[in-house]
């Protein structure tokens, strides 16, 4: 059974056909209580590890509610539960949740935690969000664009900020989706560098412009995240600050782009910094359907790594 670790692992008519399965379960619950299964359940009691080492709205609800609706039971587990906390080894403890669950998700720090579980794993595993990616946003993400705009292939992206872990993720699906992306930030901020050969080898252009107006002019879609981690310190987060304000999504960005420009945000967001009220509350802003659009993908992902 297959791993969902980052997009660029996953052939890309493979991570088609798991957003085209989202949309059809999204079809069929159209006017039912979310606390109501799918007449689908082809999870049938199976029992999914649901393990956060950083704290998370959307991805536990998103997870927890989506293996309750295919008719899976969800342990959900943070760091302090596990003796992972206490010492105990990965790989040790991927080898006996191998024996109890039927699959796991994982949301931590290092990408080498998620990749390590995996690779002592003998259940799939998926990656919920690591320091250096967010592959299941970034498959909501273009679900969203698709349901809002139409095909994302050959459209403009925009990302406005720090190069951060969403970034990074964005950057890898331009390449599997066959559309354009524009970093705009400090230099010293851009995209990992692997992440944007990927890009590159699939005949994407992944461009880097410091000027955020140059940026934005004819963009499809703008999309920014916190400047900061919740982990950072206060001497970071002064300094990414003074580095970023000018990169802040404003009305004034949104009409330089053009008027079929939509923004997104994988959400929480600092209102009054990375972007403004104004923005992330307008008639552009499809941050909500976002966050919505989490449940579905999830729930073709996790039908896809249990080959359901």
């Amino acid at each position: 059974m297959p791993d969902f670790l980052e997009l660029s692992d996953i052939d890309s008519g493979v991570l088609r056909q798991i957003l085209e399965q989202a949309r059809s379960m999204k079809d069929a619950r159209a006017g039912r209580p979310r606390g109501m299964p799918d007449d689908v359940q082809p999870l049938g009691g199976a029992v999914a590890a649901l393990i956060f080492e950083k704290p998370s709205t959307r991805t536990r609800l998103s997870f927890d509610v989506g293996v309750r609706q295919l008719g899976g039971q969800p342990i959900v587990l943070s760091g302090q539960d596990l003796q992972i906390g206490r010492g105990e080894s990965i790989g040790d403890t991927a080898k006996v949740m191998s024996r109890y669950a039927d699959m796991a998700m994982i949301r931590t720090f290092g990408a080498e935690t998620v990749q390590e579980f995996a690779s002592n794993s003998d259940i799939p595993v998926i990656n919920g969000l690591t320091d250096s990616s967010h592959p299941c946003q970034i498959m909501a993400d273009v679900m969203t664009f698709e349901e809002i705009v139409g095909p994302i292939e050959g459209r403009r992206v925009v990302w406005l900020g720090a190069g951060s872990n969403v970034c990074n993720s964005f950057v890898e699906a331009a390449g599997q989706f066959g559309f354009d992306l524009v970093f705009s930030g400090p230099e010293q901020m851009k995209p990992d560098a692997p992440c944007m050969k990927f890009a590159r080898s699939k005949g994407r252009s992944v461009e880097v412009e410091t000027d955020p107006v140059a940026a934005v002019a004819g963009a499809d879609l703008i999309v920014t995240d916190a400047w900061h981690s919740m982990h950072d310190d206060p001497g970071t987060k002064e300094k990414s600050q003074g580095l970023l304000g000018r990169y802040q999504v404003n009305e004034r960005l949104m009409e330089a782009a053009g008027k079929k420009a939509i923004f997104m945000h994988c959400l929480p967001a600092h209102r009054g910094e990375e972007v403004t009220s104004e923005v992330i509350d307008g008639n552009r802003s499809a941050v909500f359907d976002e966050a919505e659009n989490r449940l579905h993908v999830q729930k073709a992902i996790m039908r896809w790594c249990l080959n359901l």
